[in-house]
């Protein structure tokens, strides 16, 4: 998460699928270190930006 992020700033429908998406990312790593959550991490990503922009007024 971005370091002027608080859990606060993300909605409820953000929190509940940033908590979605760090589960199946740790469902994944439980497979092995060679699986690739690029995926996942991009979606992470993509709801902190807009919740950084919803901060910012953007």
């Amino acid at each position: 998460m971005s370091d002027d992020l608080n859990f606060s700033d993300f909605t409820g429908g953000e929190k509940l699928r940033l908590v979605a998406l760090h589960a199946r990312m740790a469902k994944r790593s439980v497979a092995g270190d060679a699986v690739d959550m690029s995926d996942l991490q991009r979606k992470v990503e993509r709801i902190e930006k807009a919740a950084e922009r919803r901060k910012n007024g953007k």
